[in-house]
């Protein structure tokens, strides 16, 4: 069972980090935070080949601050 909600969570992570990128990309901000965001999507998706609820939390936060127009500075 346990196994199941594991399966059932990386299918949500991963589609919903397919929506993250699309989301990024459609943006209209300067590229260098766009830049900034591709890199936590990266920073999240290798998270959720090691600790899945924990990329989970953070997918949710940066969706969250992208939702309220928080976005993090360019290089």
């Amino acid at each position: 069972m346990e196994r199941d909600n594991q399966l059932k969570l990386y299918g949500q992570v991963a589609d919903r980090l397919k929506e993250a990128h699309t989301t990024v990309r459609a943006l209209q901000v300067p590229e260098g935070v766009r830049m900034a965001l591709s890199r936590k999507l990266l920073v999240i998706t290798a998270a959720a080949k090691h600790d899945l609820p924990d990329a989970a939390r953070r997918l949710d936060r940066l969706m969250k601050d992208l939702d309220e127009g928080r976005f993090p500075e360019g290089d």
